[in-house]
């Protein structure tokens, strides 16, 4: 059940974010096994001056920077999220062509109870 949330610098044509979103669900899908009808994501865009990046870390980043933060149930071991790391770099960068050093990538654990997906009902708790 994750909710997943792209920043990035205004400006990209509609089919390179639309690229980044499907990506995005084909790598949860491939790492996590998250279904299709299970995909909850935004994407949005920030002009240049509300958007920054910095290259520490040793990661030289251009201003194509994509920053995506997911928030999944606390099960997900490291293993998981080394695969979604990786298939996430392989998949953007066959579409839209985004750089592995303009991927930057956080998972939010959250415990089960934490979640309501409708009705004000805490489904998982």
């Amino acid at each position: 059940m994750p909710i997943s949330h792209v920043f990035l610098r205004a400006g990209k044509p509609e089919a390179y974010r639309k690229a980044i979103l499907d990506g995005l669900g084909r790598a949860l899908s491939d790492a996590l096994g998250v279904s299709e009808d299970n995909r909850f994501m935004t994407l949005s865009e920030h002009e240049p001056a509300n958007f920054r990046h910095g290259n520490a870390y040793g990661v030289k980043r251009s201003d194509d920077v994509v920053y995506i933060r997911i928030t999944v149930f606390d099960t997900r071991s490291a293993q998981q999220k080394q695969a979604l790391f990786r298939r996430l770099a392989e998949l953007l960068a066959e579409s839209p062509g985004l750089r592995g050093e303009d991927l930057f990538v956080n998972i939010v654990d959250s415990p089960k109870e934490n979640w309501s997906v409708g009705h004000g009902l805490a489904q998982f708790a």
